[in-house]
């Protein structure tokens, strides 16, 4: 499933992709100037203790999803700052006669949701204040509380991040939940080959460079990735042919490969399948076969130990 971002330039539309059971698309490629809503009058009341703190602030969020909408590979970093942030959502609390300021332990919202063009409902909620206000005609009750907690208590709605804004991002329930549970919005499919199975590898005729320089662009954030490989492969159990990454990874793997696959999923060529594994020179198969090849798209330069060297010269 795609990301759908949107920025001023760029319209978000669903693409269709291999995924997990239960993700599903939509087209939102109206620009933001054409975004419409209508206020539901159905507002939700939740029960919530909320007592975190967030870790980033309002500027440092607004500021991640703007890179995010303009820079596939920004959009880890998002997910990541997203989920410790404190969000603003249009709502009245009862145990307070006036809206606004953030939320206590125990109190009771009223959230209000908003309709889609298409009738869909959706709850906006927004990266600041002055997100929130530039979506409103007139003024409303608001509160802050952390997007964790408002990501719980809304589990199984469909939520769109600044509407009415030059950048936003909408989210389907099951990405929320994956975002919960991995820190990225993406759940992989896995895939596992019986013993024995003939695959045919070779390099891509045409070559993905979005997606191979988006990936490059994220791996230099990671220090832990040394290298990373690509290979076209045609497994014959599987209807088509699929890309291929494998990153060799200093220490532990599972979040840099969950979030190289966000990268790689919204920057393939035409939604293409992209399958990740980690490189490990020690085993035979893919990692053989990129172990043999040795021509990596990505490498990391280690910088020399300025003090070690130091140090070797006088012992010398």
């Amino acid at each position: 499933m795609a990301a759908c971002f949107w920025s001023r330039s760029v319209a978000c539309r669903g693409v269709q992709r291999p995924s997990a059971v239960g993700q599903s698309t939509a087209d939102v490629s109206n620009p933001p100037a054409q975004r419409s809503f209508e206020v539901q009058s159905q507002h939700w009341k939740f029960q919530k203790a909320m007592t975190d703190s967030p870790a980033f602030s309002d500027d440092e969020l607004e500021h991640a999803l703007r890179l995010a909408a303009n820079d596939v590979s920004k959009r880890p970093d998002f997910y990541k700052k997203l989920v410790a942030s404190s969000v603003y959502i249009i709502a009245r609390s009862d145990a307070r006669k006036e809206g606004g300021g953030t939320m206590n332990g125990g109190e009771t919202l009223s959230i209000e949701k908003w309709l889609k063009g298409d009738g869909t409902p959706v709850i906006p909620f927004f990266s600041s204040l002055a997100a929130l206000q530039r979506a409103l005609d007139t003024e409303k009750e608001n509160v802050r509380l952390p997007a964790r907690s408002f990501f719980e208590m809304t589990r199984g709605d469909f939520l769109v991040l600044d509407p009415k804004s030059p950048y936003g991002k909408e989210f389907f329930p099951n990405e929320i939940a994956t975002l919960l549970a991995t820190g990225v919005n993406l759940s992989p499919e896995q895939h596992t080959m019986a013993q024995q199975t003939q695959v045919l590898l070779g390099q891509p005729a045409n070559y993905p460079t979005k997606m191979v320089e988006s990936l490059k662009a994220y791996f230099e954030t990671r220090k832990e990735v040394s290298r990373a490989y690509l290979a076209l492969m045609h497994d014959l159990s599987r209807a088509n042919p699929v890309l291929v990454v494998g990153v060799e990874i200093d220490g532990e793997d599972q979040q840099i490969l969950r979030e190289a696959g966000v990268v790689a999923a919204d920057s393939s060529p035409h939604g293409e399948a992209v399958d990740i594994c980690r490189v490990n020179h020690l085993e035979k198969g893919l990692s053989e076969y990129f172990s043999r090849q040795g021509n990596p798209f990505y490498e990391r330069i280690r910088k020399p130990n300025v003090l070690a060297t130091l140090f070797g010269s006088r012992s010398n």
